[in-house]
This record gives structure tokens, C-alpha cells and sequence, in this order.
């Protein structure tokens, strides 16, 4: 009795093992998002933790890298609706195995061929992996795009690798030989040794790739695309990484969050003054009241009608209007320069003096 249940503990443990190694990777553990969640809500995650777990900016930690490609592999699955339902269905194992329909076992009980990693596979896995180049573009964003957001559609084609006729030498590596030359001599050199690997070859593909602009989002900054970059034949690809570029706006100026610009008034505006809207970059009217006089070079401030913060579009910078003013042309009649001077009252006055 002992015995039966002693096996059946083993069977047990064994089982739960085998689902274990079958699941994987939780990628939306990784991704910090629920299993509801949809494409936008998937695709922020991303962006938030690719800019916090980005190598550059975690230097000195060594799983660092990991953790990246983790984040890399999670967004690759779940933003793609096909690989999704099938990693819902069987995991990671089964995106590996392809859709493996009925029995998620079979690649484990097939054939009863376990292996546990013992022996001389180590060597491979501890080699450094060969890497891609990274391509940077620049990316033309509208200041509109950058105030409320926008999903911008990017076509791109990628070289993949398939399969090709014939062998080609691959995971080359310089190793140490020792060779025997005699009773208590010995030559150690360095040669390089290759394997023997399918002959590939590369292929461009289309793929459609959605960039996110968030509102707040400022010019230079960095948006990646991990595994989009340069491929590899023996490696893993490089990444693609778009860099943000506003483009100039007729209207105002950004600096910071703070948004500037120019209203010109008529001079009869500027002394009796005025009433006014400017259409703001969403569409929304940012109403404007002068009732004191306006001088050339006067400011306005409007809080809260700059661009969103990045790091909490819920805070906004400020509107700077400086108004110029338009002086009508041509010349006044005596009988007018008298009257405008009665209305004025104003003495004559000329001063020079350095104003910059």
C-alpha cells in the first residue's frame, strides 16, 4: 500500500513538473496586465516597463538584459490575436511546438524521450549570444499628436530567415587544443571551431508596426521596438528604435510643457481692448480678455492650457501669448493729431537707452 502511493506521489510530482515546463513564461505576469486586458491596454504596459527595464538604464544589474527580452517576448505574443490564443490554450510551450490541438503532453510523453539537460549541453548555452545591429529612425510626430495622443501605422519590411538548400558552418568560437608532443610535452593553441547548421537565408517580410505617441511625449525621446532591428544568422536580432521628432508647428511654440505664441491686435484694440479665442491644438477655444491697455511685447499667462507632463498628463504647463501690435498706415490730419492727443494725455517724451 505504501509503495502504491509512494508511485502515485511520483506520478503526481512528475505531472506537476511537466506543467510547469509546459507553461513557461507568465507573460502577463510580465506585462503587468490581466488576461481581459486589450490591444492599447497591452501595448502602454509595454511602453511604461520597456522604458523602466531598458538596459541602458539598469547598467550593473545582470538580469537586466533578461528581464528585457522577457518584456520583448511578452508584448511579441500578446499584441499578435493568433499567437495569443494559442499561448492562452497551451503556453509557451505550445507557441514552440505550434498549435498542438488536442494533447498538450505529447511532446513530453512521445517517444518517452526525457531529457533533463544533463551533460554536454552547458557549453552552448553559456556562449554569448551574437546580436544584430540596431536601426534608430527618426519619426515626424505632429504637436497635435504629442497634446491629446495618437496610434501612428508604420510599414516595415524585415528580413527573416528560412530554410535553404545545403550545410553552412555556424556558432564559430575560438577554443583552446591541447596537443601531445611528446613524453611530458604538450602544445596548447587557439583554433577556431564551427558547427554544422541548416543553410538559411533572408527573406524581407511586411509587418505592420503600430507606434504609440502619448500625450506629453517630447522631442528625442526614445521609442523602442525590441527584436525589430537587424537580424542575425546565428543570433538574435537587434532592435529598432524610433526617435520622436516635433515637427514646426504655424502656431505655437513648445518649450517644455509650456506652449508659446503670437496674437497680433489692432492698435484701437490695444487701447480700448478686446475680446478673443484661439483655437487650441485639440480643438478647444482658450478664451482671452484684455479690458486695460495692451503695449507691443505684452504677456498673457493661461495656466493649465500648456502640453500634458509626461510622467502625469492629469498636470499641464502653462499658455504664453505675447501681443504685437498692428499700427495703421498713412498720416493724420492736424485736426485728428489734435484730438488724439486730448484723448491721450500724454507729454512728448523721446528717450534712447540700450534695451537688449
Amino acid at each position: 500500500m505504501a509503495s502504491t502511493l509512494a508511485k502515485c506521489f511520483l506520478t503526481v510530482n512528475l505531472l506537476l513538473l511537466f506543467v510547469q515546463v509546459l507553461a513557461g513564461r507568465d507573460f502577463y505576469k510580465i506585462l503587468g496586465v490581466s488576461k481581459s486586458a486589450d490591444v492599447k491596454q497591452i501595448k502602454r504596459a509595454y511602453r511604461k516597463l520597456a522604458k523602466e527595464l531598458h538596459p541602458d538604464k539598469n547598467r550593473g544589474d545582470p538580469e537586466a538584459e533578461q528581464r528585457f527580452q522577457d518584456l520583448g517576448a511578452a508584448y511579441e505574443v500578446l499584441s499578435d490575436e493568433e499567437k495569443r490564443k494559442v499561448y492562452d490554450r497551451h503556453g509557451e510551450e505550445g507557441l514552440k511546438q505550434g498549435d498542438m490541438g488536442g494533447d498538450p503532453f505529447s511532446s513530453f510523453f512521445g517517444d518517452f524521450g526525457f531529457n533533463f539537460g544533463f551533460g554536454g549541453g552547458g557549453n552552448q548555452r553559456d556562449r554569448e549570444v551574437p546580436r544584430g545591429g540596431d536601426v534608430v529612425m527618426d519619426l515626424d510626430v505632429t504637436l497635435e499628436e504629442l497634446y491629446s495622443g495618437d496610434f501612428v501605422e508604420i510599414l516595415r519590411y524585415k528580413p527573416v530567415t528560412k530554410p535553404a538548400k545545403g550545410k553552412r558552418k555556424c556558432n564559430c568560437r575560438m577554443e583552446t587544443v591541447t596537443q601531445q608532443l611528446g613524453p611530458g610535452r604538450f602544445q596548447m593553441s587557439q583554433q577556431q571551431v564551427c558547427d554544422e547548421c541548416p543553410n538559411v537565408k533572408f527573406v524581407p517580410e511586411e509587418k505592420v508596426l503600430e507606434v504609440e505617441i502619448e500625450p506629453g511625449m517630447r522631442d528625442g525621446q526614445e521609442y523602442p521596438f525590441v527584436a525589430e532591428g537587424e537580424p542575425h544568422m546565428d543570433g538574435e536580432p537587434g532592435d529598432l528604435r524610433f526617435i520622436i521628432r516635433q515637427v514646426k508647428h504655424p502656431r505655437f511654440e513648445r518649450k517644455g510643457d509650456d506652449l508659446y505664441t503670437n496674437v497680433t491686435v489692432s492698435l484701437q484694440d490695444a487701447l480700448t481692448g478686446f475680446e478673443m479665442h484661439i483655437t487650441h491644438l485639440d480643438g478647444h477655444k482658450v478664451h482671452v480678455v484684455r479690458d486695460k491697455i495692451t503695449w507691443p511685447g505684452a504677456r498673457m499667462r493661461k495656466s493649465n492650457e500648456g502640453m500634458p507632463n509626461y510622467e502625469n498628463n492629469n498636470v499641464k504647463g502653462s499658455m504664453f501669448i505675447t501681443f504685437d501690435i498692428d499700427f495703421p498706415k498713412g498720416t493724420l490730419s492736424d485736426e485728428e493729431k489734435e484730438g488724439l492727443k486730448a484723448i491721450l494725455k500724454q507729454d512728448s517724451k523721446q528717450t534712447v537707452y540700450n534695451g537688449l
